[in-house]
């Protein structure tokens, strides 16, 4: 399984290296150098000297140099043809390389692409009018087109705007940004979510949006909880403790307190660092004395804590018993089994809940509600979906 991403990698790397070699190879873009050699990376390649090979300076520069470039070079320093076959190819290999299982970004190759295509519009556009003079330069329209390009990708506005009037140094270009971010995003969200959005539903990521769907107000607590839910009692037996812990088939992370009725919540996390202290007793009548804890000793195992697996515990230590009143959460947050879904996912977003206890009349546990009950429920084209979430 290792082989076929790193066989895919290399692949690509590839077919990268041949396509951009073959382009810099029959394209004929050689510009002159100036007197200020305002190309601070050129690459002559088969030019002549004193030339430079415009697509290979696009090509081998890193992606950051060529936006720079795009931005600030003068006009005529980029052939049409060059710009519009530069920006295809790079288009295909960008697609192509963010599927890789590899650590690659969008961010700055979306620019690129972006301030070619949008220099290469400039560049047609005073090609095109009566005027032999350069109305506008063509820099100008290569930042509105990285701003258009990326803006359609990732669907930021007014954060994005920020950042490309941060890099400008100034903000005249700042109402144009918005208007085209605004423009992309409205274009974008018309055919496809965004491009983080899309990677959030294939990789089954329990995210939550801001408002519950529209149509999920006639679900109830009942309806999404799950259930059966293991609980605890307030000394329980150390070798329970670790079975329900090792369970493979289980992956809870909060575990409801009851003698009868609720009367707290205890992790795992907390749970694993008691067994790994090893704060139990003999006999359920015995007090805790013998071993304090301190907070420094949670946190010192967050947030990676230790595997159930990498805990010792003996034959003779199962059979003790463990207090979990002074460690549980005696306060957790509850709501009967009637309480509408848009009324419990409102109290995950505002107190950025993790587990929220489902009660009966009598305030006995019935179900668990966790982030991944809520957002597996999706509006989609024929009304509420129910969607399948990662189990990790």
């Amino acid at each position: 399984l290792f082989r076929v991403p790193v066989m895919e990698a290399m692949l690509v790397a590839a077919v990268t290296a041949t396509v951009s070699f073959a382009m810099i190879y029959f394209s004929n873009d050689c510009q002159p150098l100036g007197q200020d050699n305002t190309e601070e990376y050129s690459l002559q390649l088969f030019c002549a000297d004193g030339e430079y090979n415009s697509m290979a300076t696009a090509f081998f520069n890193t992606p950051e140099r060529s936006v720079r470039s795009l931005f600030h070079n003068p006009p005529g320093s980029y052939n049409p043809l060059t710009l519009g076959v530069f920006t295809l190819a790079y288009f295909v290999l960008a697609v192509w390389t963010y599927g890789l299982t590899v650590s690659a970004g969008v961010f700055i190759p979306s620019l690129l692409i972006g301030a070619a295509w949008g220099r290469l519009f400039g560049i047609l556009l005073s090609t095109i009018t009566s005027s032999q003079s350069i109305w506008a330069d063509p820099g100008k329209y290569a930042l509105i087109g990285a701003a258009a390009q990326l803006g359609g990708i990732v669907r930021m506005t007014l954060s994005l705007t920020v950042i490309l009037v941060e890099a400008t140094g100034s903000v005249t270009y700042g109402f144009p940004i918005m208007l085209v971010l605004i423009t992309a995003k409205i274009v974008g969200d018309y055919f496809i979510e965004g491009l983080y959005d899309v990677h959030i539903k294939l990789q089954s990521v329990p995210f939550l949006h801001w408002e519950a769907p529209p149509t999920s107000h006639w679900l109830t607590a009942r309806e999404v909880m799950s259930s059966p839910v293991t609980c605890f009692n307030r000394v329980e037996k150390v070798g329970r403790i670790v079975d329900v812990l090792s369970n493979t088939s289980t992956n809870h992370n909060g575990f409801p307190v009851v003698p009868g009725k609720i009367c707290g919540l205890i992790l795992r996390s907390q749970l694993i660092v008691l067994l790994k202290h090893k704060v139990f007793v003999e006999r359920a009548s015995s007090r805790l004395s013998h071993r304090k804890l301190q907070l420094k000793d949670f946190r010192d195992a967050y947030p990676r804590f230790p595997p159930i697996q990498s805990i010792h515990v003996s034959q003779d230590e199962r059979e003790c018993m463990m207090d979990l009143t002074e460690f549980m959460n005696p306060t957790p947050y509850t709501v009967p089994q009637e309480t509408s879904l848009p009324r419990v996912f409102k109290l995950f977003r505002a107190l950025g809940l993790r587990h929220l206890v489902v009660v009966d009349n009598e305030n006995g546990v019935v179900g668990l509600v966790t982030r991944k009950d809520l957002a597996r429920y999706h509006l989609g084209k024929d009304g509420l979906e129910e969607l399948h979430l990662a189990q990790t």
